[in-house]
């Protein structure tokens, strides 16, 4: 089975900035937040500490908030001036770059209306010797949906599973959202000899693709997985199959999992939990990718 490779999109860009707007957030904007806190190279910085400046735009959907009219339907931005502030405060770091990277992780965490973020971080007294008016650092996170598949075919198949997803739930940058049944499945690829149960999983990640990765194999080390053999057995195995609308190719990770289409294991308790998410190279629904596979 294949699929062309269709027209990529184009994400379009507003005033030379990243715009990460979906159709159902709208913004809400802070600008200019000054704050008092210590962060810095020197250590008088450390110390003494300066003036910054936050601008932050927040992705929030307001549909129901303004129907409503409730501020408890929305995010409390008054609220967030405060975490943001107290944040800053209570947070050092050498670099604004890491201070904005904190500082935006925890505000997605600790709102949960808020999808996304772009966020700044001004200097206007930063140690440069020469006239300027600040120096920033600007970055873009938010909620990105995933969907992993799960397999085992070594040991208690279900446990090994149960545990990883177990272990996903309890991580802060990973929110589960749904989990499909497990099925048994023949051994696949040749080397393996053990039938598998496999299964899907849809979540929620502040995690990088790259980041993710590094968090699945942590779960397969600590469930034993010894990789030897390609497709031999295995305790655990979990794969990134799509992350947004991503196409990916690189030496450690492909996204979408390039074998995807053609496993029905994988497809199927896909089918499950997300049968019109849209494959973003065939850009087909998941239901009609196992539909032509299977035969139907």
């Amino acid at each position: 089975m294949s699929c062309p490779v269709a027209g990529l999109q184009v994400k379009a860009r507003k005033g030379g900035k990243r715009e990460m707007k979906r159709r159902e957030e709208d913004i809400i904007r802070i600008e200019n937040l000054e704050v008092f806190a210590y962060h810095g190279v020197y250590s008088w910085e450390r110390e003494e500490g300066q003036r910054f400046y936050i601008n932050a735009a927040l992705y929030v959907e307001t549909g129901k908030a303004v129907q409503e009219d409730l501020l408890e339907l929305s995010v409390d931005y008054g609220a967030v001036c405060h975490f943001m502030s107290r944040f800053m405060n209570e947070n050092p770091c050498n670099l604004i770059e890491t201070a904005a990277e904190r500082l935006a992780a925890a505000v997605l965490l600790a709102f949960s209306p808020v999808r996304g973020i772009t966020l700044e971080i001004r200097k206007p007294d930063a140690p440069i010797g020469l006239p300027f008016e600040s120096v920033s650092a600007e970055i873009s996170r938010r909620w990105s949906t995933a969907y992993l598949a799960m397999g085992s075919s070594l040991g208690d198949r279900e446990a090994h599973i149960r545990n990883a997803v177990e272990a996903m739930e309890e991580e802060p940058k990973i929110r589960v959202k749904k989990v499909s049944e497990l099925i048994p499945t023949a051994p696949y690829g040749g080397a393996a000899r053990e039938e598998f149960l496999n299964g899907a999983m849809e979540i929620e990640t502040l995690f990088t693709p790259e980041q993710l990765l590094d968090c699945l194999h942590a779960l397969e080390e600590a469930a034993g997985r010894v990789r030897k053999e390609r497709w031999a057995d295995r305790t655990l195995d979990l794969d990134i199959l799509l992350y947004e609308d991503l196409i990916l190719w690189t030496e450690r990770l492909a996204i979408p999992h390039p074998d995807m289409i053609n496993r029905e294991f994988v497809l199927k308790p896909l089918a499950q939990i997300a049968p019109y998410v849209l494959h973003p190279v065939c850009r087909e629904p998941v239901r009609a990718l196992l539909e032509r596979l299977s035969g139907r």
